[in-house]
């Protein structure tokens, strides 16, 4: 299949356009994809326990790398996979989320509190009661996020 896209500062609202001899069970998934696409731009695809859910962002305490896993958390500890690798979802979560260490990022709002540890790193504790840490690569720019020196 013969696949073009045009870029363009211009463009108001993406618009696909298909030639096609036939309506098959593939395209049909591709246009049902493609009108799905600004209807929750913000919402995250996860699995648990074999069904498919999706996340609010403002639900979630953290996102992290667990072994081969990108896991996420809600604000009642349940525990979701994401199909996503985490330099994504970075870009994919906004303004309220922090990179924190390079496995782990963190939502702002749902910080409890922070505390000094071990070789230059901060203890996080979020408010449902995950712990994680601020590695020293990011310490900087996480206090300057939240205003501190």
């Amino acid at each position: 299949m013969k696949v073009e896209c045009n870029i363009s500062a211009n463009c108001k609202e993406p618009c696909a356009v298909l030639h096609i001899a036939k309506m098959t069970p593939t395209i049909a998934q591709a246009i049902s994809l493609l009108e799905k696409e600004d209807a929750d731009a913000s919402a995250l695809v996860a699995t648990k326990d074999g069904k498919t859910y999706f996340l609010s962002p403002g639900n979630l305490e953290l996102v992290r790398t667990e072994g081969r896993e990108i896991a996420c958390y809600d604000k009642l500890k349940n525990r979701y996979l994401l199909g996503r690798p985490l330099y994504e979802l970075e870009d994919i979560l906004g303004q309220q989320f922090a990179r924190v260490s390079k496995s782990t990022i963190i939502n702002l709002r749902r910080i409890s509190h922070v505390e000094a540890g071990l070789n230059g790193t901060m203890e996080l504790v979020m408010k449902n009661g995950i712990e994680d840490y601020i590695s020293r690569k990011y310490r900087k720019s996480f206090k300057e996020r939240l205003g501190l020196k």
